[in-house]
């Protein structure tokens, strides 16, 4: 899983510039064949605007919000892509200038306002960001475009138009929700975000939204907290960016990376300073991880530890004889990743973006197993008995209970990143395949897939290709977990045609048709197929 390539051409420099959204659907030119089974649109979100005016943004997770759908019909395929009407963008392209704080870059103040009304701004604190460009998914018969703030944006999915923005603070105690969480079958949504606890203190709470309502109601409405998740430090919630769920349970893994509160707070109000200025590393908590029963929710009081990791992405989690399998993509250390995602960082030249990767934490795809049935006098000994993993539980005499994990795939500065599983008929089961962005020192350039059982492993990568998260549509008669196709895009700033969406087939990563355009398509993060 490896990549074979090297980059010193430097054409991944494209995938981090400006393009314009498109008046109407482009044609694409198909080779091969689109299996007739895909009749809905591929639909995904990224950054699309790096710069306003002469004003740059700074990180990967600051450029606005584009949206890109690729529509298939009778074996023919088309492109679209608009920019979503954020207020951060709208004010941004009024005002020729960044208008509201982005993730890495500051927004000054108006220079035309007087120091009066500055003054009164200054009072009113500081305006979050609705920049949703991490992730697209459904609520009830709804879509949403996403970011990690309070704010999510209600999108048109076929004519791609932006129809109201909305605030999660007004529904559920959030402060913030994530661009991940799982949905359910029957269209119930769960997900995380920090929280007020109780007396002052910070703490997670899991979000319950209902699925379609009977009387046709918004279920965001009837949105619940279900179960909340204590703060390892008061003041010092960690960042999260995924949490895990099996049948019956939540898992919350909290890392080393915190946001610092009352840094947050002063720096705002006090000097130019954006989002990632507030983080910092806790170097001595180690990783933490928590359970708690999903129904009814129920906080389950374990101390569950390990050695210090970043994680943004769970892959899959399910219950197997009383223990909870957790596998995840990590991140060695307490470091925070991000700080290695400055756009300068992956706009320089290969050389240069080698030798940051070096410096920075290694990725490793792992598998926990954590104990449901856990007793005092166990303590010294291994309490995982599955046969099939190598990963440890060991309670210490004042029973915290320490997790060692399973390697399930490592290469140095080889990221397995952006996993994607049969989520349908796999999500919270017992599962042997995961899909992922292969990324070469944080340059993506293949697409990988991961037998988690035997560790046997599939690459495609083309050279100068750089594709994105792999999204897995099932085959509707299929039998296998891997009976279906992959869909990614892939920009190919060297070629005639710039970028295509290419169909892999599940089972060997074998390519069966690409959908080529001629424009190009900047770096995108997240997204799904809609039927």
């Amino acid at each position: 899983m490896v990549s074979r390539f090297e980059h010193p051409a430097g054409s991944y420099k494209k995938i981090f510039e400006t393009c314009e959204e498109l008046a109407e659907p482009l044609p694409a030119t198909v080779t091969g064949r689109i299996p007739s089974f895909l009749k809905g649109s591929l639909l995904r979100l990224g950054p699309g605007l790096f710069e306003v005016g002469d004003e740059p943004f700074y990180h990967l997770f600051d450029g606005q919000a584009l949206m890109h759908k690729f529509d298939f019909k009778n074996g023919q395929v088309t492109y679209y892509r608009k920019f979503i009407r954020t207020d951060a963008y709208v004010r941004a392209i009024t005002e020729k200038r960044v208008v509201i704080t982005e993730f890495g870059t500051f927004a000054y103040p108006d220079p035309c306002k007087n120091i009066f009304s500055r003054f009164f701004s200054y009072f009113k604190g500081v305006e979050v960001t609705d920049n949703c460009l991490v992730n697209v998914y459904p609520i009830g018969e709804d879509f949403y475009a996403v970011t990690e703030t309070n704010y999510i944006t209600k999108v048109n999915t076929d004519t791609l138009e932006t129809l109201k923005k909305v605030d999660m603070c007004n529904y559920v105690n959030i402060n913030g929700i994530t661009a991940h969480p799982h949905i359910e079958t029957d269209g119930t949504v769960y997900n995380i975000g920090n929280c007020m606890g109780k007396g002052a203190t910070l703490a997670y709470n899991i979000v319950r939204i209902p699925p379609t309502q009977k009387d046709k109601s918004d279920p965001i409405e009837k949105s619940k907290v279900v179960v909340q998740f204590p703060s390892a430090e008061r003041f010092k919630p960690s960042y999260v960016h995924s949490f895990g769920m099996s049948e019956n349970y939540f898992v919350f893994v909290e890392t080393p990376v915190k946001i610092n509160l009352l840094k947050f707070l002063s720096a705002w109000s006090i000097r130019g300073s954006n989002y990632m200025d507030c983080f910092e590393s806790n170097e001595s908590q180690g990783t933490i991880f928590h359970i708690a029963k999903k129904d009814p929710g129920e906080y389950i009081d374990l101390k569950f530890k390990g050695a210090a990791i970043g994680m943004f992405h769970h892959i899959n989690t399910y219950e197997d004889q009383g223990f909870i399998v957790v596998d995840l993509c990590s991140w060695k250390g307490f470091e925070f990743v991000y700080n290695y995602l400055w756009l300068a960082n992956l706009r320089a030249n290969w050389e240069e973006v080698k030798k940051a990767a070096m410096m920075a934490p290694q990725p490793e795809v792992r598998r926990y197993v954590i104990p449901l049935d856990v007793h005092k006098e166990e303590q010294g000994k291994n309490l995982v008995s599955l046969p099939y993993t190598t990963a440890t539980a060991v309670m210490h005499a004042d029973g915290m209970i320490w997790l060692e994990p399973e390697v399930l795939f490592s290469g140095p500065r080889q990221a397995f990143e952006f996993p994607q599983i049969n989520y349908q008929r796999y999500r919270g089961k017992n599962y042997t395949y995961a899909y992922g962005l292969g990324l070469n020192h944080f340059i993506p350039d293949r697409i990988c897939k991961l037998n988690v059982r035997t560790k046997e492993t599939w690459v495609w990568q083309e050279p100068e290709s750089y594709p994105s998260e792999p999204l897995f549509v099932q085959t509707p008669d299929g039998v296998d977990e891997d009976d279906g196709v992959i869909l990614t895009i892939v920009a190919a700033p060297g070629s005639q045609r710039p970028a295509y969406m290419l169909i892999l087939n599940a089972k060997d990563l074998s390519e069966i048709a690409r959908a080529e355009v001629e424009c190009s398509i900047p770096v995108t993060f997240h997204g799904m197929y809609k039927q």
